[in-house]
């Protein structure tokens, strides 16, 4: 495949935006991130806060540990996460930086703030929207399709943002369909490695670091260990 192949600056294009970094398990990231553009919006911490989520949200979310909040879990911990201490020009990373106090925060958010949450269905896998209250303001902020893509920003009644949602299509992204598994193939083979040595470069130091934590730690089933303990330091074992 040559640089110059209009798959070529597709494959290279759809890699930047697969591997994006994000703190923690992306669907209540994206939550996070919601909360944290809703309340930046309103302008303060909001005293009351509705959710909407589809299926796989509510599936993804409700018992998943929220990064950076003392083993929080679900969809409220997620808002008041992104509420308390989100930077949403952060995206992905929107809690990557919490602090002590700030954790502290998220739990009294979540006993003196009313946080209800709620199935919607709007025939679409990914959608996630959040009301933010204070008084006679509200913000409301809606994220569909894919984990970054707000589509609507409204305060007070006003549209801020609006994007039409069309079905199930992720606008704003490289069309997937020109992947194959051809293509893909003799892109992995002929590709300049200098075109996406940055994001890989990222992915191997990322990806690094949460291994040698997991083998350091102790999470989740330790398979990392398990597989040291039993093979050592074996061929099929890498160290």
């Amino acid at each position: 495949m040559q640089r110059t192949d209009e798959k070529y600056q597709a494959y290279v294009q759809i890699l930047k935006e697969e591997l994006v970094p994000a703190m923690g398990c992306t669907e209540p990231i994206a939550l996070a991130y919601a909360a944290a553009k809703a309340r930046e919006v309103l302008g303060c911490i909001p005293d009351k806060v509705s959710i909407g989520a589809s299926g796989s949200i509510i599936k993804n979310v409700k018992s998943v540990i929220v990064p950076n909040t003392n083993h929080l879990k679900g969809i409220p911990a997620a808002a008041a996460a992104g509420i308390i201490a989100g930077k949403a020009e952060k995206e992905l990373e929107v809690i990557a930086e919490v602090s002590e106090e700030q954790t502290k925060q998220m739990v009294d958010f979540l006993e003196e703030v009313p946080v209800s949450v709620e199935h919607i269905d709007n025939g679409i896998t990914f959608d996630i929207i959040v009301v933010v209250f204070k008084g006679d303001s509200h913000v409301k902020v809606r994220i569909a399709n894919y984990h970054t893509n707000i589509v609507l920003i409204k305060k007070n009644g006003e549209k801020l943002l609006e994007v039409p949602v069309e079905g199930e299509s992720e606008e704003g992204l490289t069309d997937r369909s020109l992947l194959d598994m051809e293509s893909i193939w003799d892109f992995a083979n002929t590709v300049d490695i200098a075109d996406i040595k940055e994001v890989i470069d990222r992915q191997i130091e990322y990806n690094t670091a949460i291994a040698e934590e997991g083998l350091r730690g102790d999470y989740g089933a330790n398979i990392g260990s398990v597989i040291l303990d039993t093979y050592g330091s074996d061929v099929r074992t890498p160290v």
